[in-house]
């Protein structure tokens, strides 16, 4: 049976997080109401002129420096035009000639735990277009230019990926670099981070590419995957059969798990590109590039390294922990008001997962602060609060963020200490246990469980566990 091997590029487009436009002063805040956040730069009207956002140029920058990109010192914007309803001025602004990245990499660990560089050919500026609305009910289409001038970086790879797995370690180093920078939040689910991914399949062995296929609609990391494994299949059966791969741009729906023609690219579209007369170029110095430089933040590899060292937790913690900013700064802020390191992580890494998974949210999507989980451990370092019920009260610090000291006091959670008052409940659970007395008195240790368990019953869970089994084996002898 023959082998074949994938061959993937990726252009993944990333929405900078800056508060307005590329070429205007609206607003890119997600959810507006529709066309609320517009002007006539950015919906294309006759006479308005684009002034570029200085701080789309540093966040590009930045993710240049961060994956190993030159950065163009004399970079300029060009016209690339095309007709949509969803382009309101019939062309989009964008970088061909002269992008301000080019020729960097990252690195990602291949399936034998390798480091593998993945080639990033350029990453270029541009402006995002607006969004259609298929209305099927009504068989017509409404347009929304909200997203339309939403800056963008687009980070074009080479064709260096040979399957999904490496597809998804790439993408999420990308994620992880551009979070850390700050530059983009990018949530795949609110389009901020879209990828379209690119591939062909060869005979293994052979060095010549196959026809290469262009997929977009992708907007989660499981829809990439499948996407990948669905047109690689797709592609082998076709060169199986004797029939021609044909190039073209195909859109993934994931609910059908299926991916159909969009429109053919046998010869390359003629965009007619040229220099955007309305912009100056961008002249970029020494000193520019080492005031970014000196702001760039520390990165996941660097912090995971530092957490083991500096806090003593466990490399599996550490890489749990740095795997979103977001987490990463809430164990670091809890840390700094005081509270032990290892508990912080246990507390992330536990509950909070749990909770995460059970509510289907992203680490990003965490609201409770590190002061109220700061006092949580503190009530349970102070012996105020047992186990049992610092994970009731961890539940609402979770979902609504209560400061947990008042919590507690207004729900007479307080643990009971009192070992006079809990002396006289456990014997009492001795007298009513007698078969559980026996069995512990002929060596079966656990049966203080059962005995320790009902005390918490009669106690309604605020007793000392540690207290309890202390007063249990003094009766017991």
């Amino acid at each position: 049976m023959t082998s074949y091997e994938t061959v993937i590029g990726l252009e993944v487009h990333v929405e900078l997080a800056t508060k307005t436009k590329i070429f205007c002063g609206c607003s890119t805040a997600f959810g507006a109401e529709p066309n609320a956040h517009t002007c006539p730069v950015c919906t294309g009207m006759p006479g308005s002129l684009p002034v570029l956002n200085k701080q789309v140029v540093e966040y590009a920058m930045a993710v240049g420096l961060a994956t190993n990109c030159d950065i163009t010192r004399y970079s300029k914007f060009d016209r690339k035009n095309y007709f949509y309803p969803d382009n309101p001025q019939n062309y989009q602004i964008s970088q061909l000639y002269l992008p301000i990245c080019r020729n960097g990499y990252v690195e990602i660990e291949d399936k034998d735990g390798n480091l593998k560089k993945i080639r990033i050919h350029e990453i270029h500026m541009e402006e995002d277009a607006g969004k259609l609305i298929h209305d099927e009910w009504d068989d017509c289409s409404y347009v929304d230019y909200n997203r339309s001038g939403v800056p963008l970086i687009e980070i074009v790879s080479e064709p260096d990926m040979r399957s999904a797995e490496e597809v998804i370690s790439y993408l999420e180093k990308l994620r992880l670099i551009i979070q850390y920078l700050g530059a983009s939040d990018c949530k795949l689910n609110e389009g901020s981070m879209r990828a379209d991914v690119n591939l062909s399949v060869r005979k293994a062995g052979t060095d010549k590419f196959g026809t290469r296929t262009e997929m977009k609609n992708l907007n989660s990391f499981k829809a990439i995957a499948r996407a990948i494994e669905n047109e690689r299949e797709r592609q082998i059966e076709l060169i199986e059969d004797g029939k021609q791969v044909v190039q073209e741009t195909r859109r993934w729906d994931d609910n059908k798990e299926y991916s159909y023609p969009m429109r053919s690219k046998e010869d390359a579209m003629d965009y007619r590109y040229f220099p955007e007369p309305d912009l100056v170029p961008i002249v970029i110095s020494d000193e520019w590039i080492e005031k970014i430089k000196k702001n760039q933040p520390e990165f996941r590899d660097e912090k995971k390294k530092r957490y083991i060292s500096e806090f003593e937790i466990p490399e599996y913690d550490a890489g749990i922990i740095t795997q979103t900013k977001h987490l990463a700064d809430i164990f670091e802020e809890t840390v700094s008001i005081g509270a032990n390191p290892k508990k912080v992580s246990n507390y992330l890494m536990g509950e909070t997962m749990r909770l995460l998974k059970s509510k289907e949210m992203e680490p990003e999507e965490i609201k409770f602060s590190p002061e109220n989980l700061a006092k949580l451990i503190k009530l349970t370092d102070d012996n105020l609060i047992n186990s049992s019920v610092a994970k009731e009260v961890f539940e609402k610090v979770f979902t609504d963020d209560i400061d947990p000291v008042e919590y507690v006091e207004k729900n007479g959670l307080k643990q009971d200490n009192d070992e006079g008052g809990l002396t006289e409940i456990i014997k009492e659970v001795i007298e009513n246990n007698p078969q559980s007395v026996n069995d512990y008195k002929n060596g079966k240790d656990k049966a203080i469980g059962f005995l320790v368990g009902q005390t918490m019953k009669a106690t309604k869970g605020k007793a000392n566990p540690g207290i309890i089994n202390k007063i249990l084996k003094e009766l017991l002898g």
